[in-house]
């Protein structure tokens, strides 16, 4: 088996109820809970409507080359419903990586979401689809369908490492990667963590916030204030 062209046809999977518990969870809140680490770059965004609730499943990985789409479709071919097509295009932007066609085909298997780190092609006629679509953006340039590439691999996609089974959350916000073996771990700390997320909401809209802390670290900190205008 050749290194660098190469399908992985199994993965090892979270349960499934661990990963519907993610659905409600805002991407921000898990990311708050993993040390604000593993947030794709915000250059790849929402290319979809946005749903009711987030695009949460289950990621099986394709790492292509530089504007090429064959293994993704090999990829398209593989994945079934609940799972999230994460695709590494060694951060190539000049080609788009699929259009309206493999969408289509995407939303008849029921996905629950792609992820690319690449551009797209008819824009406009995905914009209305039901399998959430993240990606740096879109041109009318088309992909070649050479390869190599692999499938079910570990890949760096939007600056964050996943792993093929990685549970993959996705909001307006972005898109945030859980690694499987952490994912009941972080499950735990974000419940507690969005207790006190709501009661701080609330104290911001009913304005009885206590804002002392920001005074605090900058003393901790040792700013320096200055009581006059700053003087060119």
């Amino acid at each position: 088996m050749p290194v660098g062209f190469r399908v992985f046809l199994q993965r090892n999977l979270p349960p499934k109820d661990l990963v519907e518990s993610f659905r409600t969870i805002p991407a921000a809140n898990i990311a708050d809970c993993m040390g604000r680490h593993n947030a794709m770059i915000p250059e790849i965004r929402l290319m979809t409507k946005p749903g009711e609730v987030n695009m949460v499943g289950v990621a099986l990985t394709v790492k292509t080359c530089y504007g090429d789409n064959l293994m993704i479709h090999q990829g398209l071919d593989m994945a079934a419903e609940g799972d999230v097509l994460v695709i590494a295009n060694e951060e190539g932007r000049n080609r788009s990586l699929l259009g309206e066609i493999m969408y289509r085909y995407a939303e008849r298997k029921n996905l629950a979401g792609i992820v690319l780190d690449g551009p797209i092609r008819d824009a406009l006629q995905i914009s209305g689809g039901s399998v959430p679509l993240y990606a740096t953006g879109s041109t009318p340039g088309g992909p070649y369908k050479e390869g190599p590439g692999e499938v079910n691999v570990p890949v760096s996609c939007g600056g964050v490492h996943v792993n093929p089974g990685d549970i993959i959350v996705g909001d307006p916000d972005g898109v945030i990667v859980i690694p499987r073996q952490d994912a009941e771990e972080v499950l735990e700390a974000v419940k507690a963590f969005q207790q006190n997320d709501r009661r701080k909401l609330q104290a911001a809209i009913d304005g009885t916030a206590d804002r002392s802390w920001v005074m605090k670290q900058l003393e901790a900190k040792k700013c320096e204030f200055r009581d006059g205008a700053y003087r060119d």
